[in-house]
């Protein structure tokens, strides 16, 4: 078994073959965590959740997602057909999705700065928007003793200083691209850290060096950041890439694959209880 705890199946992306894809996963022993992005994304990750044995779900408003009338964002078409910055958050009807015992964690939700409005009175509201969505869902994941998926983009400072008000929540931040020295504020706060294809992208190799195993989470992201050896990187990703995530750190590390997975896979059983 390998559990790819970072996958998007619920996305659009897979509309044409999301049965092959999952049939593949399971062949090939991934176990998913499906990450809502929002309340249609999340819905759908538990249907697929309660359908596949081998899929579990998270449920969450993504920063991107939030209502604001401050910008504008283009279509994600991999995602879906749906309208970017647009949805309000709604604490009743998230904590009534978190009802299915397939759901493990309350995500992907966090902070996004890259794209912001251009003037600094703007930006300062955008900014505070996001944070307060942000603390309300960390306040579900209290209530409902779930683990959070987190989400950070431009924004570690800030992430960091709201997790400071949540001790003992415990959580993954996922797609880690930051310092050394945010990483170690992440760990020193309880929480994993979350690799995937990135790592082929940027250059993280010291960071993944310095992260004791025991805290490192694998992941895909998918359909986004496929690894190299999986294909050309127009291709999408799908579980069963996770595996080369796997090996790089494997290599990174100067350990085996098996002692990589093998750790990894009990990281994910004791943050999300799968």
């Amino acid at each position: 078994m390998i559990v790819d705890t970072h996958s998007h199946l619920n996305f659009k992306a897979y509309d044409a073959d999301r049965e092959e894809v999952i049939k593949r996963a399971s062949e090939a022993g991934v176990v998913c965590i499906d990450v809502g992005t929002k309340y249609e994304t999340s819905q759908r990750a538990i249907e697929l959740a309660q359908k596949y044995e081998n899929i579990y779900a998270s449920i969450g408003l993504h920063p991107i997602h939030i209502k604001t009338d401050l910008m504008k964002l283009k279509l994600d078409e991999e995602e879906g057909a749906f309208e970017p910055l647009g949805e309000e958050f709604n604490y009743v009807k998230y904590k009534e999705l978190a009802k299915s015992n397939k759901v493990v964690a309350i995500g992907e939700i966090g902070l996004d700065y890259y794209y912001r409005p251009k003037t600094k009175s703007r930006q300062e509201q955008f900014k505070e928007n996001q944070r307060n969505v942000f603390k309300q869902q960390l306040d579900l994941a209290k209530e409902l003793n779930l683990p959070v998926i987190f989400h950070c983009r431009m924004a570690h400072a800030d992430a960091i200083d709201i997790l400071k008000g949540y001790f003992g929540i415990k959580g993954v931040m996922h797609c880690f691209t930051g310092s050394v020295e945010e990483m170690q504020k992440y760990l020193k706060l309880g929480f994993y850290i979350g690799f995937n294809g990135i790592i082929f992208k940027l250059s993280l190799d010291e960071v993944i060096k310095a992260c004791p195993l025991d805290k490192i989470l694998i992941e895909t992201d998918c359909p986004y950041l496929t690894p190299p050896k999986a294909g050309s990187k127009e291709m999408r990703n799908e579980p069963v890439f996770v595996k080369y995530v796997a090996e790089r750190i494997a290599e990174l590390k100067g350990i085996s694959f098996d002692e990589v997975v093998s750790q990894t896979n009990q990281n994910a059983k004791n943050l999300f209880k799968i």
